[in-house]
Order: structure tokens, then sequence, then C-alpha cells
């Protein structure tokens, strides 16, 4: 039947291996579902709040504020694809849409849960290549055509990457598919030891300057920005290493022969930590209202409004203008 050859196609591409005979996933359908759609909701909210932001923020025309749109925009990317991962949990683990739609959705989601990475390791490089240089350099350094061409060369490897990842495979095996995976496997762990460097060495140089010369009217400010350097380290290491770290051990009974318990094993925790990894794009909002305070009076701003045009709103309903006032203002 049509419903059968969906599944059968959909475990082959995105969300299942070739042998989910041996897995029972009933057990963790339904809490996928709903823990996506607690991700999904205030992640998209957050997104479009960041990206409304970065868009106004024309005083910020540095690299930065380049990284970051890219970064909203990757992360809005991966949500949308969200619907069709809750749908999919919901009705037991089966894909009932067009097939094609299916490696789409696979794609894009993968796809810009790397660019994901990729650029918030540039960010993290920019922010101490910016501390630790000169004025001259930090000025090089802020001239938005390299980050805008850096981020074209990571969305182009990127599609290129996942691309041949859900289509390679199809003329040269799974073996192939692996060591693209593998590949992307070795791209994060670069990308995360230089965030442990970047950020490890942000937050001494000014943890040690804030120490050394406690007067200085910034010395707590500095202190401030080392933990939210701390705790930005934090969430990337809590959102994306349990994923890599499991990703290993899942492509390996992809292209042996393994036991069933151990491939029911593997993907498990490969589907947990995939939500640990999604949970990412949720918590990316939190660290732009933490690294910049641009973002943070812009986000207040918009606030007050909403607040303000709330008051009014109730002020007008307790004492509504007088109905003469309304049919001149009407008929203006």
């Amino acid at each position: 039947t049509n419903n059968q050859k969906n599944t059968t196609y959909n475990k082959k591409l995105y969300f299942s291996p070739t042998q989910t005979i041996c897995v029972n996933y009933d057990a963790l359908q339904k809490p996928l579902a709903v823990l996506y759609s607690v991700i999904f909701v205030p992640g998209l909210a957050g997104n479009l709040v960041a990206l409304w932001v970065f868009v106004r923020l024309h005083s910020k025309k540095n690299s930065v504020r380049v990284f970051l749109i890219n970064l909203a925009v990757a992360d809005l990317l991966l949500l949308v694809c969200l619907p069709f991962r809750i749908l999919y949990h919901s009705r037991g683990n089966v894909w009932t849409l067009d097939p094609t739609l299916c490696r789409v959705v696979g794609l894009v989601f993968y796809m810009n849960m790397y660019i994901s990475v990729t650029l918030l390791g540039l960010i993290s490089v920019d922010r101490y290549l910016k501390i630790h240089r000169g004025a001259r350099a930090q000025h090089r350094l802020q001239a938005t055509r390299w980050s805008v061409a850096l981020c074209a060369a990571v969305w182009i490897v990127a599609f290129t990457l996942t691309f041949a990842c859900f289509h390679y495979k199809e003329f040269h095996g799974e073996q192939w598919k692996a060591y693209i995976n593998i590949f992307a496997v070795v791209i994060f762990w670069l990308v995360y030891i230089s965030l442990i460097v970047s950020y490890g060495k942000i937050a001494l140089k000014l943890l040690r300057t804030s120490q050394a010369k406690p007067d200085l009217p910034n010395a707590p400010h500095y202190t401030r920005t080392a933990k939210k350097s701390f705790f930005i380290l934090f969430l990337f290491t809590v959102c994306f290493v349990p994923y890599h770290l499991v990703r290993a051990f899942y492509i390996k009974t992809q292209i042996t022969e393994t036991p069933c318990f151990w491939i029911g094993v593997a993907d498990r925790a490969n589907e947990l930590a995939l939500l640990l990894s999604t949970m990412n794009s949720c918590l990316d909002p939190v660290m732009y209202f933490l690294l910049s305070s641009s973002v943070r009076k812009e986000v207040q701003r918009l606030l007050s409004g909403v607040r303000f045009v709330n008051n009014v709103n109730i002020k007008l309903k307790k004492n509504p203008p007088p109905l003469s006032l309304v049919l001149r203002v009407s008929s203006c």
C-alpha cells in the first residue's frame, strides 16, 4: 500500500535506520511529540523576535551581527521542520506524507543544525580575536564582507554535504553515508574545541583584569561577561555534545553487523540526544540576550511598546472617547 511504501522509504532516509524491526519506539513516540511541541512554540517566537531585532540594529553593522542574522535564520528553518517530526512521532513513527517531502525535511533539519553549530563557533572565534587584538585589527575583523563570505561558504558546504549524505547512498551504499556523517562529527569536535579555547580565554582574561584592577569602573562588568561566556559554553555542551558522543556508536550500527539489542539502544539514545540538539534552537535567543546589550535594549523597547499599547487599550475600554470625537476622527 501507499502508506507502507512511505513508511519504508522514511525508515531508510530520515528518522530510523534500515534495521527498524529491532527497535520498539512505543515508549518514546508520544513524549517525543510533546517535547518537540514544547521546543517549537517558544523557539519560533524567540527566533522571530531575534531576527527582527538584528535587522533593526543598523548601528551595529559588524561581523557578529551578520553571524547572528544567519544563525537566527538557520534556527528558524530547523524549527519549521519540527511540525513534521511531531506529526511523525504522534502517528506511531510512520511517515504518511509524500516521500520526497521526507527527504527535503531531513535535509533542511540536519543542514541547519550543523550551520548553527558552525556559526556559534565562528562567533566565539570572532569575539576572542576582537578582545585579544588591537584597535586596527578589531576594525578589520568587524568588516562585514569577510563575515558575509564566511556565512555564504558555510551554507554552501553544509548544503552540499547534507545533500550528499541523503542522496549519495542510493548510488554508493550506506558506507559512504557513514563517511559523510563521520566528517560532520569531526567538524563538530573541531568547532567545540574552538569554543572551549575562545570562551575559556575570553573568560580568563576578563576575570584576571577584574581581579588585578578591582577599582576599574568596568571590573564588575568584566566578571559578569566572563560568567556569561561560561554559561554559553555550558549551553552548547548540554545541547550538542551528547548527540555527537552517541553518533559514533549509532553510525557503527548502521554499517556493521550489530545485535538487535544494541541497535535498539543506539536508536533510542540517538533520538533522545537529537532532541537535546534541537533544544539549542530554542535557547539561542537566550544567548543573544546575554551576549549583546544592544539586543537587550531592543527587546526591552519592544516589550515596553507592547505594554504601552495594552495600557492604552485598557484605558480606552474604561473611558471610551465621546461619540462626537469618534465621528470626527472617522470622517477625516
